[in-house]
């Protein structure tokens, strides 16, 4: 009959512990159970020591044991998968043969998704396509800058009157065009340029529109500015510095010692010149 020590172990001998070699003098037989107090439990094993950190199997380089993911090159421990982007290391990162990735499919769906968005070139935007600037808008009407040999006669000017010819067809696609002469001095570059005729103060006149109508206004020029009918005499006053004068369809604008402006529609031709320049 077998004995248990009193250090637990069991003992087919009755004299001496067969491991341990304690007395078994007074030991309980090992079919009888031992006595409560008697007999010191088997110890457990010891539980296998915690890794201490977990290396990635795409970049090689040490993790925390509880990271999900590698620091270095952002490997997912959990599924496998490398981020979107990111090229995988020559490394296998295959799964083992018979195991699955649920993550794989999705992970290739989103990177073909990922690389049919990329393939395509963003639009640029064009001038008038989201970027708030309006397109081109051909000018609706037109000054036409003429040499007027009566108006010359009239004003018995000193200065050499240029030939005649052809007006000048200035595009009014301002509301508000300066009539006037160029100073470098003092900045000023007037919409309808009368730069030739001395006569001309540097800022003489304004015209203005309310988009039907057009207006005229002394600034206060040496000369005067002049408003009369076609096929009428020659005006002889000028208007009053200050307020505006409305334009008829027949007026004329006379400035200096020989310009006459007309305000008038544009024509087709006139319009596309415009955009083209």
């Amino acid at each position: 009959m077998s004995k248990v020590c009193p250090n637990g172990h069991t003992s087919e001998a009755t004299d001496y512990c067969d491991t341990c070699g304690s007395d078994l003098a007074g030991a309980p037989d090992a079919t009888g159970g031992a006595k409560p107090g008697n007999a010191t439990p088997q110890a457990e094993p010891a539980a296998p020591a915690a890794p201490s950190s977990q290396v990635c199997p795409n970049c090689a380089v040490e993790s925390a044991p509880d990271s999900l993911f590698c620091e270095a090159c952002g490997y997912d421990f959990t599924t496998g998968a490398m981020p979107r982007g990111v090229p995988a290391s020559s490394l296998n990162l295959d799964p083992p043969a018979g195991s699955a990735d649920p993550a794989a499919p999705e992970a290739e769906s989103a990177a073909a998704a990922g690389a049919e968005v990329g393939a395509a070139p963003l639009p640029v935007p064009t001038p008038t396509e989201g970027t708030g600037i309006p397109p081109a808008v051909a000018p609706e009407w037109v000054a036409e800058v003429w040499v007027d040999p009566e108006w010359y006669a009239a004003q018995e000017s000193d200065e050499t009157m240029p030939s005649p010819g052809l007006p000048v067809v200035v595009p009014l696609a301002v509301r508000s065009a300066l009539i006037g002469r160029v100073s470098a001095s003092k900045n000023i570059v007037p919409d309808i340029d009368c730069t030739s005729d001395s006569g001309v103060s540097r800022r003489h006149a304004q015209l203005t529109t309310d988009g039907t109508r057009w207006f005229v206004e002394d600034l206060g020029s040496s000369n005067g500015t002049f408003v009369g009918q076609i096929a009428a005499p020659l005006p002889e006053d000028p208007i009053e510095v200050g307020p505006k004068r409305e334009l008829g369809d027949a007026d004329r604008i006379y400035v200096g010692a020989w310009t006459r402006i007309v305000v008038r529609k544009a024509t087709e031709d006139e319009k596309a010149a415009a955009l083209a320049s």
